[in-house]
């Protein structure tokens, strides 16, 4: 499988160069040249297929034998060790619970995955490579521990300061060794655009050869597409036709659920369910794309302006808004009503929300109201425990806390604080 540049089709690598470069010259991010097709009789019969065989199913066009089949085998096991459960929440809705993995979050997935393919090709190299992320708040975690003590590799984190829970950064900043946080005074566009500027830098990829780990990189975004087949196969015979409700920030999750379709999988609909920072939901009203700048808001893994992976979902609908909207709709909600939804699902269902997942559920419930006909499954993305001090009061003390999550609490975090500037920023990689 090849990949092309979104900013210039012509420029075409393979599958590990994509991987380890991240972020193509010209800045534009990498698209499979092609988009395969599952057949039918694997879709049909997906209740026969383990989770493992699942995921190597729908990943290995992409991989082509870039990876051997025993070597991709063993990295598909690592992401899917933990479950990916479909709890029923009330009526036609249901939860898909992605906070089973080992930091709270869905990001678990593309991280672990990630991290197998860059170790598998930096297997025999000398010369490390730094692994730059921008997080609003679970991809930090999630990539801290899916690189942890991994060979070769040095990851960098950028955080807005003060812009994600506690127990969040406690994730990415306690670990050492070869994990290292930079606490951004800005917000995470800030974040981003600072590790966008550092892939174009010639004097400094020259002296620290790096990769993204954001969802701009072709091993995190595409294993997101794993759990949208295994709910499917959980919910298939008793509910075939569905709409998933995803809550959006950066549009990479949601963007694998789109070609999750494209590839074969019968998703009637998608709900790209956004908190006030609603670049996406304008456009589709409009046609016209503004992003502002990000506001701070109780789904802070949500406060994202200006959402990298949409160039990707337009180039899968190719360019055209009307096809676009015959798969898609969005809407955004503001935390008063994301606070209360929480209060209200727990006290009439007794399901405990995230406040992304809310947003999710709210999505759902929207859309469900003209077409009752569906059924609904909104995405979980993390675990509530990671917002509990920005949750309603009412219902804090109602939020269970998993026993690895306590460990973290009494742990020193090791972070350095750096200014929204770029040459502040190059000048700590160059140290």
């Amino acid at each position: 499988m090849q990949y092309f540049s979104l900013q210039n089709k012509q420029h075409q690598v393979n599958f590990e160069t994509a991987v380890v470069q991240g972020l193509a010259p010209d800045r534009g991010l990498y698209f499979p040249e092609q988009i395969p097709t599952l057949d039918k009789d694997f879709l049909t019969h997906l209740h026969d297929y383990t989770d493992h065989e699942i995921g190597l199913k729908v990943i290995r066009p992409f991989v082509g034998d870039e990876i051997p089949e025993e070597a991709l085998k063993k990295i598909v096991a690592d992401t899917l060790h933990f479950p990916f459960p479909v709890q029923k929440v009330t009526g036609q809705t249901y939860a898909l619970e992605l906070f089973h993995g080992p930091t709270l979050a869905f990001k678990d997935v593309g991280a672990r995955f990630m991290a197998g393919c860059l170790g598998y090709f930096r297997r025999n190299s000398t010369e490390p490579v730094t692994v730059l992320v921008a997080t609003s708040g679970d991809t930090g975690g999630a990539v801290a521990s899916g690189f942890y003590n991994v060979p070769g590799v040095e990851v960098v984190i950028l955080y807005p300061s003060q812009k994600v829970s506690v127990l969040q950064e406690k994730q990415l900043t306690t670990l050492g060794k070869n994990i290292h946080a930079l606490e951004i005074q800005g917000t995470f566009d800030d974040c981003q655009q600072l590790v966008k500027t550092a892939f174009l830098d010639k004097e400094l990829q020259a002296r620290r050869p790096l990769t993204s780990a954001n969802s701009i990189n072709v091993a995190r975004w595409l294993p997101q597409m794993f759990y949208y087949f295994l709910a499917y196969k959980q919910m298939k015979a008793a509910h075939p036709k569905l709409v998933f409700s995803v809550p959006s920030g950066n549009f990479g999750n949601i963007c694998a659920g789109l070609m999750a379709t494209a590839m074969g999988l019968p998703v009637s609909h998608f709900v790209a369910a956004t908190n006030i920072n609603d670049t996406v939901p304008r456009f589709m009203a409009s046609g016209k794309y503004e992003p502002g700048k990000a506001s701070p808001t109780l789904s802070n893994a949500m406060d994202v302006a200006d959402p990298s992976n949409f160039v990707r979902i337009l180039e899968l609908f190719g360019n055209s808004l009307p096809s676009l909207a015959e798969k898609l709709t969005a809407y955004s909600f503001n935390d008063k009503d994301t606070a209360r939804t929480m209060e209200q699902v727990w006290k009439e269902n007794h399901y405990m929300l995230d406040p992304h997942g809310a947003v999710g559920f709210m999505g759902l419930q929207r859309y469900l109201e003209h077409s009752p006909e569906l059924t609904g499954v909104f995405l979980e993305t993390a675990h509530p425990v990671k917002f509990e001090d920005t949750a309603p009061k009412s219902i804090r003390e109602e939020i269970y806390t998993p026993a690895k999550v306590m460990s973290l609490y009494g742990k020193e975090k090791e972070a350095t604080l750096l200014a929204a500037d770029y040459t502040v920023f190059k000048n700590w990689l160059m140290r």
